[in-house]
């Protein structure tokens, strides 16, 4: 069964993308813990982050690392927090998360509610940073 991201890779549902290659997409979260949240995933269906085999681990992490560069330029922030949890949604990612204080990354905390328009500032801004 398609999960949510299989269908945003697919084109069927929209998201705000930040960074896109043959094998890896990234996309902002739409339930945000921070301004610039963003997930990084396989385009291959791949329930579990350690079932990618080693090449297409390595190339996730590598492709991660290049947006997290391009959020720490765009989002003010002290770094780029990053957590592998893979509980809510059946296929591997990455979460990038802009980080002030340790609390940022907590996952239980209230998340964002962002308009569409700064949801899409946000993402013009992190791919400006993209080389």
């Amino acid at each position: 069964m398609p999960t949510i991201f299989s269908k945003i890779v697919a084109g069927e549902i929209p998201c705000y993308k930040i960074a896109e290659s043959e094998n890896y997409l990234a996309f902002l979260d739409v339930s945000p813990l921070a301004k610039g949240h963003t997930l990084v995933i396989p385009k291959k269906e791949t329930n579990y982050l350690f079932d990618l085999n080693d090449e297409e681990f390595a190339g996730l992490q590598l492709f991660s690392k290049t947006v997290a560069k391009a959020i720490e330029k765009a989002v003010p922030c002290k770094r780029i927090g990053v957590a592998v949890i893979g509980l809510e949604v059946p296929h591997a990612h990455i979460h990038l998360i802009p980080l002030n204080h340790v609390s940022d990354i907590n996952f239980s905390r209230p998340k964002l509610n962002l308009p569409k328009e700064e949801m899409e500032e946000i993402a013009k801004r992190i791919r400006g940073y993209l080389r």
